[in-house]
């Protein structure tokens, strides 16, 4: 606690009291003794920072006994006074202590008819310091004082004057309520919220003094401002001195760390990349979407060949299809047997076709009449009637389900490789069959993502089609999002239904 409140500079610190006073005294009944002044000096040490007097007082007064004799009273007394402060210098204050009264001597071998000898006695009172100058104070107090042998109480009511000796300025340099004689903190920052010896607390650790900070509750770790309010200089949504990635750029999807990610590793972070599941390899634009520059619907960054003229067959690497593994002339992309024997003679495709019997002559051929044209056309009997596997969405097309992909993905899973080859084997084996590979997706989606997804679904499967050999000119693709859903239903299982895709001929031999 300081000493007196006030302005700083007008506070002072008492050392000593000395004073004067006169006082009238009501003794007891059984004293039988009347009313009377007398006088009285003190002496006083300041303890405790203002609030605490420790002090001796001596008195005299000469009341009259009823028989009108005159007698001699003398005291000497010990108290502790509390002050209570009352403006700048001015105080009241509660007095409590131990002395010792002397109604003068007793006469010998004769009874008194008054009281005589000395008395112990407890006393106690108020008062007040009222100050005509920073060191000069007028003095009065009640006091009541009570002898147990006889016994019987006095009370007494004083008026003085007290000089305060060798007192001093008190100042409060920092302005934080602690006098600088008392305070270990002295450059406490103005506002700041002090203890008793004027050190200021910083409850959150931020560096910022309570009282002073703004934002008392700010985590741990966090960067703060001269206020004590913390700081995310990256707008990520975490703070900074917390954030791992304080450079994050605006609208970037960050960890609870604030680092950004990338999840189809493109370069264009998460939150800024409008196609998110671009093809790894694939190069893209400052939006992350992939392009395709030479239009042959393989991806730059994928495409090994991107300056392949207009028009051009391709295969899955974006390059045509001129691998020819069994050697006999016909390129695999369009061999419907890729695995003949060496040296045997195949048709247009890549199939061994008989030898000519060279045993007989063959017939003289009629020249006076026209060959007639030759049937190129395939038996009726190579592209089945129902291409579809059961359960198929129409006779003649497929249905690839929604479990074929991973979720919201267009990553095809290693499940659906054995319906997809099959597929191949009917597309390889007859490629004047075209297929339209629809998309679909569930609802649950915004539109716009849903059709995107359902796009590059049906992307995934033409791109898998084409590296098993199909012909990229058999293939087309179409996303319809989530506009034709199978079922209404909103079960995981309902909803598995309608994120399919569909294969389906658009022309038949």
């Amino acid at each position: 606690s300081a000493a007196l409140p006030g302005t700083a500079q007008a506070q002072r610190e008492y050392r000593f009291e000395a004073g004067v006073a006169g006082a009238y005294t009501s003794f007891g009944n059984s004293t039988e003794l009347g009313g009377s002044v007398g006088g009285m000096g003190r002496l006083g040490f300041w303890v405790w920072r203002n609030r605490m007097t420790l002090e001796i007082e001596a008195g005299v007064a000469s009341p009259k006994s009823s028989n009108g004799t005159g007698v001699t009273v003398t005291t000497l007394e010990g108290a502790a006074l509390y002050n209570l402060p009352l403006g700048l210098y001015s105080s009241l204050y509660l007095k409590g202590g131990y002395g010792m009264v002397g109604y003068g001597s007793c006469p010998q071998n004769v009874a008194p008819s008054t009281i005589c000898g000395s008395s112990n006695a407890l006393l106690g009172g108020i008062g007040a310091r009222i100050a005509l100058s920073p060191t000069m104070m007028l003095r009065t107090e009640a006091i009541i004082s009570r002898s147990s042998s006889p016994s019987f109480s006095n009370f007494a009511m004083g008026a003085g004057i007290s000089l305060m000796l060798r007192s001093r300025s008190l100042t409060d340099s920092d302005g934080d309520g602690v006098y600088d004689r008392y305070d270990r903190c002295s450059n406490t920052p103005v506002g700041a919220i002090v203890d008793g010896r004027g050190c200021p607390s910083d409850a959150d650790q931020d560096g910022v003094f309570d009282g002073v900070d703004r934002c008392p509750q700010s985590p741990a770790g966090a960067q703060v401002d001269p206020v004590g309010c913390p700081q995310d200089a990256d707008r990520d949504g975490v703070l900074d001195g917390i954030d791992k990635c304080p450079e994050t750029p605006a609208g970037a999807t960050a960890d609870r760390t604030g680092c950004p990610s990338d999840t189809d590793k493109d370069g264009i972070l998460d939150g800024l990349d409008r196609c998110s599941s671009t093809p790894a390899g694939a190069t893209v634009d400052r939006l992350g979407c992939p392009g395709d520059l030479d239009n042959d619907r393989v991806l730059d960054g994928i495409d090994r060949c991107p300056d392949t003229p207009a028009g051009t067959i391709v295969n899955a690497f974006g390059c045509p299809p001129t691998i020819d593994v069994d050697r006999d002339g016909v390129p695999d992309a369009s061999d419907l047997c890729p695995n003949t024997p060496p040296g045997s003679r195949v048709d247009q495709w890549g199939c061994p076709v008989a030898a000519p019997d060279t045993t007989r002559p063959a017939a003289p051929r009629d020249t006076t009449r026209p060959a007639a044209p030759r049937d190129t056309t395939p038996a009726p009997s190579a592209i089945p009637a129902a291409a579809g596997p059961p359960g198929a969405a129409n006779p003649g097309s497929w249905t690839v389900p929604g479990t074929a992909f991973e979720y919201r993905s267009r990553k095809l899973n290693p499940e659906a490789s054995p319906q997809l080859d099959s597929i191949v084997a009917v597309l390889v084996a007859h490629p004047e069959l075209k297929v339209e590979i629809v998309g679909n997706a569930q609802d649950r989606l915004p539109p716009a993502e849903s059709l995107k997804l359902s796009t590059d679904r049906a992307q995934a499967i033409r791109l898998y089609l084409i590296s098993k050999g199909v012909h990229d000119a058999q293939l087309s693709i179409r996303g319809r999002g989530a506009n034709n859903l199978l079922t209404q239903d909103t079960t995981d299982e309902a909803r598995t239904r309608n994120r399919r895709t569909e294969i389906t001929p658009v022309s038949q031999p």
